[in-house]
């Protein structure tokens, strides 16, 4: 079932390769069919996993290259449960959402794919080869789709995301060659290689810098601070479909990778790392708000906000105990919701005006695109932490967590809170209210289902799941406790 998830966007790619270029509208359905497809996949995994029994479910494994101990094994935890829901509900809302791609569409639609399927690679996967071929491949299909279909500074965007992300794989890289040939077991099956470390973990110096390459390498991934700066600038210079998943999913990736690799086979080294990651966290709060606050254009508005609120969920893995690294989880999964959600709508407010600039929108927006200016209201009350939300959970969560071991930094992301609510309801009002001040003949409000659906979806889940958060925390903690389960030396046991 799992292996779908990656088989049926390739081999909608590989369809789309084979068809001419002029069959703009079967491409557009072979993409939108296997996104849908996908998604009614990833809910059925989510759905089915038992949380009660817990574990690795849905396991694969086949041989691929045996003389070097590479096998295609793949199975879902409950925190990779939840990942998979996440990218499945924004991968199907970003396929929506490409219909606004009016050229070269079968080479968008290639790209898109591919980029579809690494994630769910990466989010299955239970081989380190693997595990970081995904990673990588997901990589590649970025530059081509804001490189070729972004706007403004879009080859100095891509040149810079693909520069730094690549610099922090190749670390990791280092990271992972160095864990495969330590470890002897010619294998590099996850699951064996924790067993093994835990039998006979590295020593303490190993563990350190073989950490410091996995934490900080995929660390560029996540936008910890200082190497964040690609990021706001990749979200601005994306077309719509690809800021929803560059800031929604593919930016999860990091700290999913940590908890993937740094924090299971390698604890103790992870352990020492963790106040310095929750120091930067901090960092990545609120220096990244105040650049939000003075920001004019809505999507490094939105970038920065992204990265900021990546501090928060790098503050939950920090504290290294269950409430602070399920909420991280969480929070994983709701900011990428919303931050797809305000992509979206920038977008579709962009198609119209060919702006982003708050100034030139000129306020009033709301009168002329009511139920677009309801979402995004909505979408910024989420990304402030209203009750309700899930966002707000999640945020919770993490401040009970990092609180029992970094309080001062806590009150400093909690602040933070306040900067977010500061530069998301200036956008608003600026945007959305007061009299109109700039006259829009054209803009029309989103109309039927094909419009309205992602904004829908997205929103709904944000709500679901806020006010039913145990649906996903039930799963969530049940990866996390197998997680402590197996490293009970580096977790703090919380109340």
């Amino acid at each position: 079932m799992i292996a779908l998830l990656v088989l049926i966007p390739l081999a909608s790619a590989l369809a789309v390769l084979l068809m001419p270029q002029e069959r703009q509208e079967e491409i557009r359905k072979i993409t939108f069919f296997s996104c849908l497809a996908t998604f009614f996949i990833s809910v059925f995994v989510f759905l089915s996993y038992s949380a009660a029994s817990g574990g690795v479910q849905f396991e694969i494994s086949r041989p691929w290259v045996e003389s070097l101990g590479i096998r295609y094994h793949a199975g879902v935890d409950g925190i990779s449960a939840v990942m998979i829901l996440l990218h499945g509900l924004v991968s199907f809302s970003g396929a929506m959402v490409s219909r606004s791609i009016k050229e070269r569409v079968k080479e968008y639609s290639i790209f898109f794919l591919i980029l579809v399927a690494s994630i769910f690679g990466v989010f299955t996967s239970l081989d380190m080869f693997f595990l970081y071929f995904f990673y990588e491949m997901a990589v590649i299909p970025m530059y081509p789709l804001i490189g070729v279909w972004g706007s403004k500074n879009k080859e100095y965007a891509t040149m810079k995301l693909t520069l730094f992300i690549t610099g922090g794989a190749v670390l990791s890289l280092v990271g992972i060659l160095t864990l495969y040939q330590a470890a002897g077991l010619q294998s590099f099956d996850l699951i064996a290689l924790q067993e093994h470390f835990a039998a006979s973990p590295l020593p303490a110096a190993t563990q350190q810098w073989l950490a410091a390459l996995l934490i900080f390498g995929f660390g560029v991934i996540a936008s910890l601070w200082p190497t964040h700066s690609w990021s706001p600038i990749g979200y601005a210079a994306a077309p719509s479909a690809v800021s929803m998943l560059h800031a929604g999913v593919l930016k999860k990736l990091g700290p999913y990778l940590m908890i993937r690799l740094a924090l299971t086979l390698v604890p103790e080294g992870t352990k020492f790392w963790m106040p310095i990651v929750a120091g930067l966290s901090v960092v990545n709060i609120l220096y990244a708000g105040y650049c939000a606050m003075v920001q004019k254009d809505l999507k490094f508005i939105i970038g920065f906000s992204s990265v900021s609120h990546m501090g928060y969920v790098l503050l939950g893995l920090a504290c290294l105990n269950q409430t602070g690294v399920s909420g991280a989880v969480l929070l994983m999964f709701s900011h990428g919701v919303m931050a797809a959600s305000a992509f979206a709508l920038i977008g579709f407010i962009y198609d119209q005006t060919h702006t982003r600039m708050v100034d030139e929108l000129g306020g009033g927006l709301g009168n002329r695109i009511p139920f677009v200016a309801v979402c995004f209201v909505m979408t910024a009350m989420a990304s402030s932490g209203l009750p309700g939300f899930s966002n707000f959970i999640a945020e919770i969560m993490i401040f009970f967590g990092a609180w029992q071991k970094y309080p001062w930094p806590t009150l400093a992301a909690v602040f933070g809170i306040l900067v977010t609510a500061v530069y998301l309801l200036r956008l608003v009002k600026n945007v959305f209210y007061g009299k109109e001040k700039v006259s829009w003949p054209a803009l029309k409000d989103a109309q039927g289902l094909a419009q309205k659906t992602p904004f829908v979806l997205l929103l709904a889940a944000l709500l679901v799941f806020g006010f039913f958060p145990n649906l996903l925390v039930r799963n969530i903690d049940a990866g996390v406790k197998h997680l402590i389960a197996k490293n009970p030396s580096i977790f703090e046991v919380t109340p």
